[in-house]
């Protein structure tokens, strides 16, 4: 019995990654692109479009 494996492109660099138990880091072909993904989001230059979840908050002392 033969069993297909799912290839996905990573994110990051866009090459060829087998979706498989032992990739600790899928969708992402390493750790590296993995790092440079969070970084993107922990600056912000990655965001979901939409409305803020949170309101702007006043300062108290602008009033």
């Amino acid at each position: 019995m033969s069993t297909k494996t799912t290839s996905v492109d990573c994110p990051n660099c866009k090459k060829s990654v087998e979706w498989t138990d032992e990739n600790n880091f899928r969708p992402f072909c390493s750790k590296r692109c993995k790092l440079i993904d969070f970084g993107g989001w922990a600056s912000e230059r990655n965001s979901i479009p939409g409305e803020s979840v949170y309101p702007a908050i006043e300062d108290e002392y602008d009033q």
